[in-house]
């Protein structure tokens, strides 16, 4: 996302259909959508283009300007994204007219001074288009009759917020590589959004007690110990994505995509209760995913001496699978050893990156076997010819032998191999290829 496109921030109290609407502007179903009010909370940006330009979209929670609680931390959001926009859509929902609430709205964007487009949304057909025309009265001009589910009117409703946003710039060439892509996750409320909040050095996502409070995933760029990266904070992983219903599963497979999308994963856990099942299962799923990964292990500050026993045996006996991935002791709360993350990140980065030379990993392997033969298994021992690394990112090696190797003899040359060449921070992957026996 360029920082010199045109933005616009898409507002509108409580469940009218902007992240419906969002999803038909950007052409695809990005923004978690449900027929329930509040599913949206925190401000998430979106790349559109219309007619040949280029321009964000800025998906807001509802907004309702006397809220209490979680619902104005909600409109705080919305009120910071129409002060960095260069236009704003309000949405209106046609179908029950302008309540008092949409003209609360109004009269906070007017003292904006920013170009307002009003979408009358939830007309679907021309029996509706009264209702549409009845919002002339909010005195903001044409209301654009459009419906956000079947996309009707969405065409000039584009038209017309392209005339309210400043000219595109001229296209350039997309720079290649970029700030690096770091994905926070982890269970529902381990500090996931007041991590991202405490990096950016402002309440860029919506945080609460409630668990579940992120549903969609939102992008920041950041500056930790001098570098800078976009982290992703995603939605808390629940047990299972079957489990889940409504909008819970659709943002724990946008969890999952931005898992995939990520260069390295950041696992939250919160040490001031025993690591979980859960906790392991997310460790396991970026493991899955082939992603770099480093481990926060977060509110720090609620811990005493013998709770940091107990989790020293915790993570001796539950994280040894793990033991490879970086891990900092962190509080998000009071900012300690935050920067100190950027460290991790890097080494996690190294490790899924590192290319070993052929001729160096087949003098290895030569040196291990040699030590450390194969067992004999039904009268012959399998050898390995030969050994080449696949790719990188993460490393997989093939090895090519003269036939099957044990399990556990695979994992005894990984575990080797990670004592020889590092890779902190990577699964190492083996792919086993016996030689063809003659005919």
């Amino acid at each position: 996302m360029s920082a010199e496109l045109p933005v616009l921030a898409v507002v509108g109290r409580p469940n009218v259909g902007k992240s419906q609407l969002v999803n038909r502007i950007i052409g695809r179903r990005e923004a978690v959508v449900q027929d329930v009010p509040g599913v949206t909370r925190d401000r998430v940006s979106y790349d559109a283009e219309w007619g040949g330009r280029p321009f964000v979209v800025v998906d807001t929670g509802g907004w309702a300007p006397d809220a209490k609680g979680m619902a104005a931390r909600i409109a705080e959001q919305a009120e910071l994204a129409v002060s960095l926009a260069d236009a704003v859509l309000l949405v209106v929902d046609a179908s029950v007219g302008a309540q008092d609430v949409d003209e609360a709205v109004v009269r906070v964007l007017r003292r904006s001074k920013k170009p307002i487009v009003l979408a009358a949304n939830k007309v679907d057909d021309l029996r509706q288009e009264a209702d549409a025309a009845a919002l002339w009265n909010l005195g903001l001009g044409e209301p654009h009759a459009v419906s956000a589910l079947h996309g009707r009117g969405a065409g000039d409703l584009l038209d017309a917020v392209l005339a309210a946003l400043p000219a595109s710039p001229e296209a350039q060439e997309e720079e290649i590589g970029g700030p690096l892509r770091v994905a926070l996750v982890g269970r529902p409320n381990v500090g996931k959004s007041s991590l991202l909040n405490k990096l950016a050095g402002q309440q860029r996502v919506v945080v609460d007690d409630v668990a579940g409070t992120t549903v969609d995933p939102v992008d920041e760029l950041v500056e930790i110990g001098g570098a800078t990266y976009q982290l992703i904070d995603t939605a808390g992983l629940r047990r299972r994505a079957k489990e889940a219903s409504g909008h819970e599963y659709y943002a724990t497979l946008r969890t999952q995509t931005a898992i995939e999308r990520a260069e390295v994963c950041v696992v939250v856990l919160d040490v001031s209760e025993s690591i979980s099942d859960q906790d392991l299962r997310i460790l396991g799923d970026v493991a899955e995913a082939g992603r770099a990964m480093a481990v926060a292990y977060n509110k720090w500050d609620l811990t005493d001496e013998e709770r940091r026993r107990y989790l020293a045996r915790e993570v001796e006996q539950d994280m040894r699978a793990y033991a490879w991935a970086p891990s900092v002791n962190i509080s998000a709360l009071t900012g300690r050893n935050v920067d100190k993350l950027s460290r991790a990140i890097e080494t996690a980065l190294e490790g899924w990156e590192t290319r070993v030379s052929t001729g160096r990993l087949n003098a290895f392997l030569g040196r291990l076997a040699a030590a450390h033969p194969h067992p004999v298994r039904g009268g012959k021992q399998p050898r390995v010819l030969f050994g080449t690394q696949a790719q990188a990112c993460p490393p997989t090696f093939a090895l090519f032998t003269t036939g099957k190797l044990d399990a556990t003899y695979v994992r005894f040359v990984e575990r080797r191999m990670r004592e020889e060449f590092g890779f902190a921070g990577t699964t190492v992957h083996i792919e086993v290829r016996p030689r063809a026996k003659r005919s």
